[in-house]
């Protein structure tokens, strides 16, 4: 029987088509592989058979239930926005509660402007105004002003409910979650 830290199963749904992998950490091999074709949109019913056909397949081929899945989705619909903000710089000094606090505003103001995407990734971009490195250069600095960009990767809250209705349909327990945008 294969421990389930040996392995990682990875769910990828595109335009296109279903794939699902099951990679051994191990020796680095993929040990199963299954692709469908999809003729129009992204359908719950094909992806829920898909789903229970290879998961099936998958779970007696290791000998152990499939309990986590990486879901990753291809898709246009994907939002990729950056935010810059220009803050005083009263401490003369950047630490980590004066960064905390930027992107707690930051993602705030993402929220508030996004209302209908939920974000999947928050990247700090790590360069200032001139395209020095932010976090070095602004550790000790006598600047009155520091920039903070943030790039964030978010996918509409319906896109969102679909996948995770059909996937709690094979009752899967964690799903971690990586969208992608092509």
């Amino acid at each position: 029987m294969i421990e389930e830290t040996d392995f990682e199963t990875f769910l990828c749904i595109s335009k296109n088509k279903y794939q699902i992998f099951v990679y051994d950490k191990i020796i680095s091999k993929n040990l199963y592989e299954a692709e469908s074709k999809l003729d129009d949109e992204i359908n719950l019913n094909n992806l829920s058979k898909f789903l229970d056909e290879n998961i099936y397949e998958i779970e007696k081929k290791l000998s152990n239930f499939v309990r986590d899945i990486i879901l990753i989705i291809d898709d246009d619909k994907i939002l990729n926005t950056n935010i810059v903000i220009k803050k005083k710089n009263y401490e003369k000094h950047i630490d980590q509660k004066l960064l905390e606090n930027s992107l707690k505003e930051v993602k705030d103001i993402f929220r508030e402007s996004y209302q209908d995407q939920i974000i999947m990734h928050m990247i700090i971009v790590n360069k200032d105004e001139t395209k020095n490195s932010f976090l070095l250069n602004n550790a000790d600095t006598n600047k009155d002003y520091y920039y903070l960009e943030v790039n964030f990767i978010s996918i509409s809250n319906s896109f969102t409910n679909l996948s995770i209705e059909s996937l709690s349909e094979v009752s899967l327990r964690d799903i971690p979650t990586c969208l992608l945008s092509m």
